[in-house]
């Protein structure tokens, strides 16, 4: 065992505003693998580092298997370029995507404008008959 500053789970679950249950599902899913003693988790660092970068997946859009491919990368010896390749093709891909979100939310935003004008233009022209 490790010196060093350690969590429990419900210390984790409040710094990254999940539920223990949240957090219990990634260990399943072994993306996070905390220490035990006797019934109670202990989260190191790492743990918290891999649990920082799952959430940040998961807002991006990964799917936790391309999650897990990309933080376990993390763990193993920098520069090989096979898997420097890959995760740039992730980067490629989860940016193109986020790109055409902003771009549709964007024009529905637009729409939305040009609606709320054409309404409120009706709603005046009414005036007090209404």
């Amino acid at each position: 065992m490790t010196s060093g500053p350690t969590w429990t789970i419900a210390q984790v679950a409040q710094e990254f505003g999940v539920t223990h249950r949240t957090v219990r599902h990634y260990e399943e899913l072994g993306l996070i693998s905390p220490e035990r003693r006797g019934t109670q988790r202990v989260f190191r660092p790492r743990d918290r580092t891999r649990l920082g970068l799952i959430l940040r997946g998961k807002r991006l859009g990964f799917p936790l298997e391309e999650i897990r491919t990309i933080i376990d990368l993390f763990d193993a010896p920098r520069g090989r370029r096979a898997q420097l390749e890959y995760v740039l093709g992730q980067i490629d891909e989860r940016r193109a995507d986020l790109e055409r979100r902003r771009r549709d939310l964007d024009d529905a935003i637009a729409e939305l404008g040009d609606f709320e004008r054409r309404c409120r233009a009706d709603l005046e022209r009414l005036g007090d008959d209404g």
